[in-house]
């Protein structure tokens, strides 16, 4: 399955990247921030932090300690391991597909992706990385808090706002979580610190995976194989959008809403059906059959073995004109429009093929609208639904564990039916 990659463009936002920090949140009690201002120009701001009797107060210029992140963020970048560029990848267009429009969109709920060992499936997802957009979060909150939207603010957060205190905002790019399949429950949920909360009397929460992916991606490879207490947790938390760690008769809260990307085999088990439902796209993935193209593959990868700076910088515009596509998608998605009459043939698809409940309908719309910003369109037509349908409902088809996920043949000849 084919798709136009033509939009607009848009320039992109730049901005200062911060990586993490000692968190302010063990001292919230005694901490403030206000405004600052430095030579007549306006500042991030600064902490302060009030001492204990006798002792000196600690005071700390915000964006002092910004620049010095910043620095550190791009020593990190260039000792870390380079990822394969996402516009480099060959063929599997459904599959890239699917996680574009899921960057666009972050409520349509994620993705799921199975197919065949050796395709490329985690490769794709990392590549990822290199094209998500950046976003407004609180600096120093574990929990990458918008200081706009109440439902993605960590409780300390909303605090200091009922305060009226002056909250220090920074740019950062959307994060990518990896969850192991060897992680503990703590590991994904957090832990508390049952002495410090009994000695000292307050809640010492250490977050853990969930809050280091809100507003983010939670990838999890070889979902498939996790254990069901940690598919439960990821279940509880996506529906909710939002992580309980209660121990001891201690409750801590905190948001948790993120895009889940999964990858497996097939061979080694299908997912229960439950679990499915949350994904809200499903993307198959084969193994490239044309001997051409598997011969372009395997020079590619020599290359980017052999010197992996220079081949991503070979990809360095499209990557670009990518980053620009989903930048420009994301902001003109909230006018795109789909008519009335294409809604109720949506959900005339979904009920005659007995889809349980309607999250394959909200789905449906959400990712056409995703698809037709991607393309610089401002409606929705036909062949969008068409292009985005049968990822949105195959993997809902299935009501016996038993069974095998279709391919999508059912959905496209229901798709017809309904629309000719």
């Amino acid at each position: 399955m084919a798709f136009a990659l033509g939009g607009p463009s848009s320039t992109a936002i730049l901005a200062s990247r911060s990586i993490s920090s000692p968190s302010p949140r063990h001292f919230a009690p005694l901490l403030s921030l206000t405004p600052g201002h430095a030579n007549g120009k306006k500042s991030f701001g600064s902490i302060r932090i009030q001492g204990k009797k006798g002792r000196p107060q600690v005071q700390c210029n915000v964006a002092t300690e910004i620049n010095t992140v910043e620095k550190a963020a791009n020593i990190s970048e260039e000792s870390q391991r380079p990822v394969y560029p996402f516009a480099a990848i060959v063929g599997q267009d459904e599959m890239k597909l699917c996680l574009l429009l899921n960057v666009i969109d972050p409520k349509i709920g994620g993705v799921m992706i199975m197919g065949d060992r050796g395709t490329g499936k985690s490769t794709t997802v990392r590549s990822l990385v290199d094209l998500l957009p950046e976003i407004r979060v609180v600096f120093g909150d574990p929990y990458n808090s918008d200081p706009e939207d109440p439902e993605s603010m960590g409780i300390e957060v909303r605090e200091s706002l009922g305060k009226g205190e002056q909250l220090s905002v920074v740019m950062t790019k959307i994060n990518m979580v990896d969850l192991p399949l060897g992680a503990t429950e703590d590991r994904v949920c957090g832990t508390i610190d049952i002495e410090k909360a009994l000695t000292e009397g307050v809640k010492a929460f250490e977050p853990g995976l969930l809050a280091k992916a809100n507003r983010g991606i939670l990838y999890v490879d070889e979902v498939n194989l996790l254990d069901d207490h940690l598919v439960d947790v990821l279940l509880d938390s996506a529906a909710s959008g939002w992580n309980t760690v209660e121990r001891e008769g201690i409750s801590i809260s905190h948001p948790a809403r993120f895009i889940l990307i999964g990858s497996g085999n097939p061979e080694e088990g299908e997912l229960r059906p439950q679990l499915l439902d949350r994904f809200g796209m499903h993307a198959q993935v084969g193994t490239v059959r044309d001997a051409e193209l598997r011969v372009k593959i395997v020079e590619e990868r020599a290359r980017f073995d052999q010197n992996p700076k220079e081949f991503r910088e070979s990809y360095k515009v499209e990557q670009e004109k990518l980053q620009q596509q989903i930048s420009s998608a994301r902001s003109s998605l909230s006018s795109v429009q789909i008519d009335q009459d294409l809604k109720v043939k949506i959900s005339r698809v979904c009920a005659e093929l007995n889809v349980d409940g309607l999250r394959g309908d909200i789905v449906t719309n959400r990712a056409a609208k995703a698809l037709a910003a991607l393309k610089g369109r401002d409606k929705v037509a036909a062949e969008d639904i068409a292009t985005v349908i049968p990822n949105c409902l195959r993997h809902r088809l299935r009501k016996d564990p038993l069974e095998s996920i279709d391919s999508g043949l059912l959905v496209i000849e229901k798709f017809y039916e309904v629309f000719s």
